[in-house]
């Protein structure tokens, strides 16, 4: 009788845990509840009647290669795990950082774009890394990551001079003036910013740091996290992943 008792408490945990995973609603109702915060260009900006953005785009093509309509929730950024914890959104897109010490809540996605710092060039440079950088200048912005890496390479690299600048438009004017050897700044204002110039310059191919973005679901949402990393896989295989950040941080 005991055995049977413990088989039967076995299959209730089961059968709950397979219910509160939020894939099967999902599918019955077609529709995936996408949160984000909305003031984050170029990833995520919403006026009076429109929202635009990386990872809007991306939202809707996740949906799409899934079969679903995609419906978006507004938060802030401090509030964006709350929601999701209470069930007010399936999955956080919202250029969030993987973070290790939430993994008890909530399960990350496969990355999808790598904030990190990037060391930016002029076309031809022999700097593809640190180990280029002996007697460089190194322009970066003012108390940014990058300066203070910079700073810490300082030590270690043989005639590397570290030239702070106040912004990253200064940083990469400084590159293209021949001011400086090369730059460090964050992926994001490295492209966004390169785009508004007509320097010849270009980012060297190997991340100095990793920032990856992911999406967010709950921890028991296993079922809806496979699915979506199969759908990114696909997004990244065919090329979508690339134009959509082509066509949001480099410009027309």
């Amino acid at each position: 009788m005991k055995g049977w008792l413990w088989l039967m408490i076995g299959l209730l945990v089961v059968g709950c845990g397979r219910a509160e995973d939020s894939w099967q609603r999902v599918q019955e109702n077609g529709v995936l509840h996408v949160g984000l915060d909305p003031t984050y260009p170029p990833f995520a900006v919403a006026t009076t009647d429109d929202l635009f953005g990386f990872d809007v785009d991306l939202a809707r093509a996740l949906a799409d290669e899934l079969g679903l309509q995609v419906q978006f929730a507004y938060f802030g950024y401090d509030g964006l795990y709350d929601a999701l914890g209470a069930r007010q959104a399936d999955v956080l897109i919202s250029a969030l950082i993987i973070d290790p010490t939430r993994t008890r809540d909530f399960a990350y996605s496969d990355p999808y774009f790598n904030a990190g710092q990037m060391l930016l060039v002029p076309a031809g440079s022999p700097i593809n890394g640190p180990a280029d950088l002996r007697q460089t200048t190194l322009a970066v912005e003012l108390g940014s990551e990058g300066h203070v890496q910079g700073l810490a390479w300082g030590r270690q690299i043989v005639g590397l001079m570290v030239l702070p600048l106040n912004s990253p438009e200064q940083v990469i004017e400084a590159v293209g003036q021949k001011e400086a050897d090369a730059a460090l700044l964050d992926h994001i204002n490295a492209r966004l910013h390169l785009a508004q110039t007509d320097y010849d310059l270009h980012l060297a191919p190997t991340p100095i740091t990793v920032e990856p973005y992911a999406l967010v679901v709950r921890a028991q949402d296993k079922q809806l996290l496979a699915h979506l990393n199969i759908a990114l896989h696909t997004l990244t295989t065919n090329g979508t992943l690339d134009r959509l950040s082509t066509h949001w941080l480099d410009g027309p």
